[in-house]
């Protein structure tokens, strides 16, 4: 609608501008100066002219030959280098055929997909020999350019550690003789890290901004003399500001995913591999916090738990990682004296990340609980509707399950993936406790209230209330009470306080390997690969079976069974008791 030459905005666009307002208000002064900042910085830095900036002779390197660092991302698959040399490229459980070289600007896949590609975590399994052809293909047929997506902050941050891990450090040998490569690569990283160096991801902050980082000071203890010393201050800057925010005192990465949580630990750990003594007194006694929170997110399958944006077989396995990140703190002289053979604690808590849960004696039991906040607010991108959510292992397999993450590109699953409804948790009038909107956006969000947690001997009392209802009239709060007992009990109380004939539902998503063998009244028999499990809800109210999915690895759907519990209007207390039989 239109009065004269002022337009006035229909209702649900003024919805949509609300929402829009209410995500913007989070952002950090700095995310937007940043944001305007990389607009006017476009019209003036063209790519082709600072590709020809001059770049000082190699300064030969720095570490010792033979240094070793851990590769990125799961290892163990024997296939992958007969598959890289066919020409046959995997990523997100995406199979692209793009040639050998590969074509860098491949139509067909995501774009996500295309970052995996120019990552180069592809490159460890490959000989010198190979790895060489590929890079050398990159930098003559991916040079500098205006909207390619390998020149972008990120893909420029990971690809600088790869290379410089793979070549300088596991092959030192044979660049050493190799010096016409050696230039030529030297070239490369000299304008990637000039490039990064300038297109900071400050508009971003959160863990692209500790990448970015981690790759300037990465690749400037690579090479010998003062031409990366830019590199160097900026980087070990970035980690000095971000690491006391971005890693809680009790370990956890602030954007609580256990996912985001394997890859800072590696990122530390490649840090501290690099045996400069400035770097390693920065990152070394954060990773050893990390480390002991990373014993805590993983279940007896030694997968993490998938709370907030979290899939299987993207990042290194966390029990990977706690062996070798154990081994080197302990070569360090710097160790928690834990080993990934050291009994669990029958119950545990990370407070500032909101995570507690606990576990058998026999270690085949887990429980994790979660009631914390969603992430940092200025960056919520990564935040599911998870709050007072739960997962669960019987006997060594998985019962309750998270959703966890299909993709971050396919509009339907990523809505649902983020939504309360696949949470297990409590969900009123059909509402997200988070306004989820767009792929990362978040307007209002929920916060937990009035944590209280209490260890006891072979279990835990968890309660806590969250206000990510308080948006609907009334202004109600779902209250939740958590009673385990490691034996294989579970009792969770629900209260919903304010609101007026709010209607509730309460999900438990079971794992598909589990069936459900007999429902009746408000109880349910459920019968999984270890035993079997009676589900008993109390309150005014009815149980259905309904259809739901899981997602365990990106671009993977697994249908699902979920036992919902959904309240009389206006009942306001119910409760469930899962116990292992």
């Amino acid at each position: 609608m239109e009065v004269g030459i002022i337009r006035i905005l229909d209702p649900r666009e003024f919805q949509m501008l609300l929402r829009l307002v209410r995500t913007l208000r989070f952002l950090q002064t700095r995310q937007v100066v940043a944001r305007v900042k990389g607009r006017l910085r476009s019209l003036w830095l063209s790519p082709e002219c600072f590709s020809k900036r001059e770049v000082p002779a190699c300064p030969g390197p720095k570490w010792r030959e033979g240094r070793e660092f851990l590769p990125p991302g799961p290892s163990g698959n024997s296939r992958v280098r007969e598959a890289l040399l066919g020409g046959e490229f995997r990523f997100l459980n995406q199979t692209h055929k793009t040639g050998w070289p590969p074509d860098w600007e491949a139509n067909g896949p995501s774009r996500l997909w295309l970052y995996n590609l120019h990552y180069f975590d592809w490159i460890w399994p490959l000989s010198y020999e190979e790895g060489r052809v590929a890079a050398q293909d990159w930098i003559a047929r991916h040079d500098l350019r205006k909207g390619r997506v390998g020149w972008e902050p990120y893909p420029v941050s990971l690809r600088l550690m790869n290379w410089c891990g793979f070549f300088f450090g596991r092959h030192a040998t044979q660049i050493k003789a190799d010096p016409g490569f050696r230039d030529l690569l030297w070239r490369s990283l000299f304008g990637q890290a000039e490039w990064l160096s300038c297109h900071l991801e400050t508009h971003l902050l959160a863990n692209h901004f500790l990448e970015n980082g981690a790759a300037l000071t990465f690749a400037e203890t690579c090479f010998e003399g003062v031409a990366g010393e830019r590199w160097r201050r900026m980087g070990l800057e970035i980690l000095r500001e971000q690491i006391p925010e971005q890693i809680l005192p009790d370990g956890m990465h602030f954007e609580r995913s256990p996912m985001y949580h394997c890859r800072m630990v590696y990122l530390f750990l490649l840090l501290a591999q690099t045996g400069d003594a400035e770097v390693q007194a920065q990152v070394l006694k954060p990773l050893e916090r990390m480390l002991r929170a990373l014993r805590r997110l993983y279940h007896p399958d030694g997968q993490i738990a998938l709370f907030n944006d979290s899939a299987f077989g993207i990042y290194n396995d966390p029990v990977e990682l706690l062996a070798v990140g154990e081994a080197f703190l302990k070569d360090s002289g710097l160790s928690s004296g834990d080993s990934p053979e050291t009994p669990e604690p029958a119950v545990w808590a990370l407070p500032d990340a909101g995570y507690y849960g606990g576990g058998s004696p026999d270690g085949k039991n887990y429980l994790i609980c979660d009631a914390g906040p969603i992430g940092p607010d200025y960056n919520a991108g990564h935040a599911h509707g998870d709050l007072l959510s739960f997962e669960l292992t019987f006997r060594g397999h998985r019962v309750v399950v998270d959703a966890g993450v299909y993709d971050y590109e396919t509009g339907e699953m990523r809505q649902y993936a983020r939504s309360t409804a696949a949470h297990n948790t409590v969900e009123l009038e059909g509402l997200d406790q988070c306004e989820f909107w767009g792929g990362f956006r978040v307007a209002r969000r929920a916060h937990p209230r009035d944590v209280a947690w209490t260890p006891e001997t072979e279990g835990f009392h968890l309660e806590a209330w969250h206000d990510g209802y308080e948006r609907l009239p009334g202004c109600p709060r779902h209250r939740r009470v958590f009673d385990w007992q490691a034996p294989g009990r579970l009792e969770v109380q629900d209260r919903i306080e304010g609101g007026e004939n709010m209607r509730a539902v309460s999900r438990i998503h079971l794992h598909p390997d589990c069936r459900v063998e007999k429902r009746e009244g408000l109880e349910a028999w459920v019968a999984f690969p270890g035993g079997r499990v009676r589900f008993s809800f109390q309150g005014q109210g009815c149980l259905t079976l309904k259809k739901s999915w899981y997602c365990p690895e990106f671009g993977i759907r697994i249908e699902n069974a979920c036992l919902s519990y959904e309240a009389v209007p206006g009942e306001r207390q119910f409760a469930f008791e899962l116990k292992l039989l």
